[in-house]
């Protein structure tokens, strides 16, 4: 087989799996997609009546208990805001909906001036995010609301709640939400009291709800959800009818490659529901609960909401730290996330990082790539005489290959082994492209601020292209490079292939975030680098090689000559000896 061919399927293989990632992302990352997807209901009233023959502790595992009913003062809804050192969030006190969760870290735009992110928006606040329904009522239109509790400012470590009581027919909801300084984790105690003498039952909901973070193709919104089948992602397509599992739900949300808004219940029988209407992602998690007279239920739960930073995530309950997945080689990217980390918390840069991860990298696989470079610099000395045993066996393609494997085994030449290094590699490639694509800390994340001497910005945000195509030019003029110290093919159609695929990443790679582009390109540099060396060192072993082969051809036209010379000499020989038998003859017959 030509290692060229190999070659060029190698590379565009690479190149379909990036370009397909991109476009078609897997649709459940962590297992086969084998279940049919359920037909979101269309909100019914819930059977209101009381069943005296139900048993609360068996239909429901919840604790029970008689409360006393705490007064209840109905107010307008006003805002309540809460101030930490990550986020500002305000709440309407009718109901407790999310208004505004503005995280301070991050920013819309690398501009200093930028507003910063905002996860909740005017446009979700019709879907109530992070406010309840009972019996699929929306509590904060249809019930009356108080708040216990003023504006909160917390500090690092400290922990504060709000407290908001609702009033909706025979039902009170208490919602005591408690906030901590240091982590974007929100906890719910949800009361729901039945304040009637008659038996009530019905079903509680709590309800997230935004539109798409961005509309950046490269970092798609989507519902996530973790299961008793592991992790699952529901785009947009799939939303538009509707969702509806049951199947052990530990956490979901609306989610993307940076932020994410979640909802961990306490209790995995919950029902998942979830669509995509008016280009907004709803999803909700219910319960449905029976209520003895005067009794009450409560449910527990936890919001996160802010970045998918695993600083915050590891830990956290229910395998939400599972929300940072990379795709088809998370298992390999991962690792190689914790490294780019640990470099960046000694460089402050995680452009620099990026290049110590490349060398790392470039280090582990020396073997192999050594290997495959000396395979292809032996395949460059042995292009001539390759060459012409294709002229000469043009109309033959047996006697051909059989030359050509006689040509390899003279040499001691793999033509397969400069192909399956690089196949071992691609894995690690890819793996280190999807961790790089979807991690938080790159977001925003500068290189070279500006161009040295000038005001001018460049590669000032490592999870955007760059402006002006410095590096994607620069990485297609590296492969060119890299194919020009390559042997050539000695197909003309190969070749013109192979010259055209530098222009094909280039393509590829132009709207690509830097982050990956700068990898790419530290790469390629290395990899130069490495092919020059084996250029150098590969000569010798060569050279003995082709010394050896010279002198076993010399020697076999030497004995071919001695052999030809003897049969020359053998008719000489002949003709002496007659010459003495007839002197020998001659002088007999004299004695005589």
């Amino acid at each position: 087989m030509d290692i060229h061919r190999v070659l060029i399927a190698v590379v565009l293989s690479l190149a379909v799996l990036v370009v397909w990632n991109l476009m078609f992302p897997p649709h459940s990352p962590d297992r086969e997609e084998v279940r049919e997807e359920e037909r979101l209901e269309e909100p019914t009233p819930a059977d209101p009546e009381p069943r005296p023959d139900v048993e609360v502790t068996e239909r429901d595992p919840w604790d029970t208990a008689p409360v006393d009913m705490p007064g209840f003062e109905a107010v307008e809804g006003e805002q309540i805001k809460v101030d930490t050192p990550l986020y500002q969030a305000t709440f309407n006190s009718a109901g407790g909906i999310l208004e505004h969760f503005v995280l301070k870290e991050y920013k819309q735009e690398i501009d200093p001036d930028a507003p910063k992110v905002d996860l909740v928006t005017p446009r979700s606040l019709v879907r109530g995010p992070m406010g309840i329904t009972w019996n699929r009522t929306p509590t904060w239109t249809h019930g009356d609301w108080s708040l216990n509790g003023e504006d909160l400012s917390l500090e690092q470590g400290q922990e504060k709640t709000l407290t908001f009581t609702g009033h909706m027919g025979g039902v009170m909801f208490i919602r005591e939400m408690t906030f901590v300084g240091d982590n974007y984790k929100i906890e719910e105690s949800l009361q729901v009291v039945n304040t009637t003498q008659a038996q009530a039952s019905g079903e509680i909901a709590n309800i997230l709800a935004s539109p798409a973070f961005s509309d950046n193709r490269l970092n798609p919104t989507r519902v996530g959800y973790y299961d008793q089948e592991g992790l699952s992602h529901e785009r947009e397509r799939n939303l538009r009818e509707g969702i509806s599992k049951n199947t052990g739900i530990q956490w979901a949300g609306i989610v993307d490659h940076y932020f994410m808004l979640t909802l961990v219940p306490a209790s995995t029988d919950v029902r998942l529901q979830a669509d995509y209407r008016d280009e907004l992602f709803q999803l909700s998690l219910s319960k449905t609960m029976y209520l003895e007279p005067e009794a009450s239920r409560t449910m527990n739960q936890i919001y996160y909401l802010g970045p998918k930073d695993r600083v915050y995530l590891e830990g956290a309950p229910n395998n939400l730290e599972k929300s940072i997945y990379y795709g088809w080689f998370n298992i390999l990217a991962q690792p190689l996330m914790y490294v780019l980390n640990f470099f960046y918390q000694y460089t402050a840069n995680y452009g620099v990082a990026i290049l110590l991860l490349t060398l790392v990298i470039k280090i582990i696989f020396w073997p192999l790539s050594h290997k495959s470079y000396k395979s292809m610099n032996q395949m460059k000395k042995l292009q001539p005489m390759m060459t012409k045993i294709r002229e000469k066996h043009k109309d033959d393609r047996k006697a051909m290959n059989e030359e050509m494997m006689r040509l390899y085994k003279t040499y001691k030449v793999n033509p397969l082994g400069g192909c399956l290094p690089i196949l071992v590699q691609i894995p690690v490639f890819i793996a280190l492209y999807q961790g790089l694509l979807g991690s938080v800390e790159l977001r925003h994340a500068p290189f070279i601020s500006h161009i040295p001497f000038t005001d001018i910005v460049w590669l000032a945000d490592l999870s955007a292209r760059d402006p002006f195509y410095i590096t994607p030019l620069l990485m297609g003029a590296t492969m060119f490079l890299q194919q020009r110290m390559a042997p050539a093919p000695g197909d003309p159609l190969q070749a013109r292939i192979m010259q055209f695929l530098p222009l094909v990443f280039i393509f590829i790679f132009i709207t690509f975030p830097s982050g990956l582009v700068i990898y790419w390109l530290a790469n390629n540099v290395l990899s130069i680098g490495q092919q020059w060396y084996m250029l150098k060192s590969a000569d010798v072993p060569l050279q003995k090689a082709e010394q050896k082969a010279a002198e076993k051809a010399e020697q076999r036209s030497k004995n071919k000559e001695d052999k030809d010379g003897a049969r020359e000499e053998s008719p000489g020989a002949e003709q002496k000896s007659q010459q003495k038998k007839s002197t020998s003859g001659k002088k007999k017959k004299k004695k005589k």
